[in-house]
């Protein structure tokens, strides 16, 4: 029963985390560089952003499958 709540977790998790991507796109804090022929991105805060998210589940897995 613990298992189907976590994967009930996680796709709605997923969800928020597709609309969050599509709709707002990069984040402030992000480096974004465009001149002419070159075109930098480096997703500083994204990166963080989802670091923490990976961090979360993986506490609670480690919570829910002890």
């Amino acid at each position: 029963m613990e298992f189907g709540r976590v994967l009930i977790f996680m796709g709605v998790l997923l969800i928020f985390v597709g609309l969050f991507i599509t709709f707002v796109g990069r984040l402030p804090g992000d480096i974004y560089i465009k001149r002419e022929n070159f075109v930098f991105y480096f997703p500083i805060t994204s990166s963080l952003l989802l670091s923490l998210l990976l961090s979360l589940l993986i506490y609670l897995f480690s919570r829910f499958f002890r």
